[in-house]
């Protein structure tokens, strides 16, 4: 199973649906991504939650959705590299996205990092997915 395919479509389907807010499993890969929605200004805000049942303790992040005019800030958020197909792009290759209308987000030896960040410190990189 696919975790940030699965995070992205939790997100996208929550926009559609308009609605305040959405959850999604805990990762430090996806808390990463997070920041960078909420850096981006693409969500609202989020927040670490810890679910406790009775055997163990669960956590998850609360996604807090932003809206522009009742339309929401982010149109549309893709996967790019997957499982069975990772794509990877040296910092010369990245190009804007969308012109510019759009992120890319990056795995990095420096961290999860946005396309702008990635040919500010000139590294290549993993192309997670597509934000705009």
């Amino acid at each position: 199973m696919d975790t940030v395919a699965n995070a992205f479509t939790i997100i996208r389907n929550a926009y559609r649906a308009k609605k305040e807010e959405t959850t999604i499993p805990y990762s430090r890969l996806l808390f990463n991504i997070v920041e960078i929605l909420k850096r981006e200004g693409y969500i609202e805000n989020y927040k670490e939650i810890e679910i406790s049942s009775l055997k163990k303790k669960i956590k998850t992040i609360k996604i807090y959705l932003k809206y522009n005019n009742k339309r929401p800030v982010l149109s549309n958020i893709k996967r790019v590299s997957k499982q069975s197909q990772r794509i990877y792009f040296g910092y010369k290759d990245i190009k804007p996205i969308l012109n510019g209308y759009g992120i890319g987000i990056f795995s990095t030896p420096l961290g999860i990092l946005t396309d702008k960040e990635v040919r500010e410190k000139k590294v290549g990189g993993e192309l997670i997915g597509i934000v705009w």
